[in-house]
């Protein structure tokens, strides 16, 4: 089984889309009708999130923690708990495309950090994004690291010791071990996925805050 996990405080407007991408990613053939359970961990919602991932079909936690490495590392241990062998990660405010887990699975790695594509730069100005482009690089052995874009087989994760209740950077504490143990990690442009650009990030000190450094006068 595979295991998607998507933490979520307060994204009622753009989960939907997100399911719906994972839904697609989760029916593609090359996954060979393996099952797989897409859970969405709420962390202090107070809105409607809960309501739009049942009425998907998702698994469902809740945590009261605000800490987004918190709710991936519960999120990936109740899928481990299931039986999951490969888990999948990605954010309430992202698209994935559809052979997303076809192509993490098909390099057949420990790991897979992809890449990131910004899916609309109206909050941000021309300066901002001509600046993220020159310092991205989307191609294959990029050295990126997003949450948003992250696949795990379930051995390689247990020996790194899983994401650490961090408030920012739990992705990159996670693949950072996984390096120290040893473990084969294929960097790709392959199966980049949507993410959001807006302004009023969920996760402090991740890419949300990360573009607003960028959008300040030089």
């Amino acid at each position: 089984m595979i295991g998607v996990i998507v933490p979520a405080h307060n994204e009622q407007d753009l989960l939907p889309q997100c399911l719906r991408s994972l839904q697609a990613a989760a029916r593609h053939g090359a996954l060979l009708d393996e099952p797989v359970q897409i859970l969405v961990v709420l962390d202090s919602c107070d809105d409607e999130s809960a309501l739009v991932a049942r009425a998907f079909g998702a698994l469902t936690l809740s945590v009261s923690a605000r800490n987004v490495g918190h709710a991936r590392r519960v999120g990936a241990a109740y899928m481990l708990s299931r039986g999951a062998r490969w888990l999948a990660c990605t954010d309430a405010d992202s698209t994935v495309p559809d052979d997303w887990l076809a192509q993490q699975l098909a390099f057949q790695a420990d790991a897979v950090c992809g890449t990131v594509t910004v899916m609309d730069w109206g909050d941000y100005g021309l300066a901002t994004q001509t600046r993220y482009l020159g310092r991205y690089q989307a191609c294959e052995g990029h050295r990126h690291i997003h949450g948003a874009n992250l696949g795990i087989c379930a051995k390689a994760y247990r020996r790194a010791g899983g994401f650490k209740p961090l408030s920012a950077h739990e992705d990159v504490g996670l693949v950072e071990a996984l390096e120290r143990s040893g473990a084969r990690i294929v960097w790709t442009a392959l199966n980049s996925v949507c993410t959001s650009a807006r302004v009023d990030p969920r996760a402090r000190e991740g890419f949300g805050d990360y573009l607003k450094t960028l959008a300040l006068p030089s």
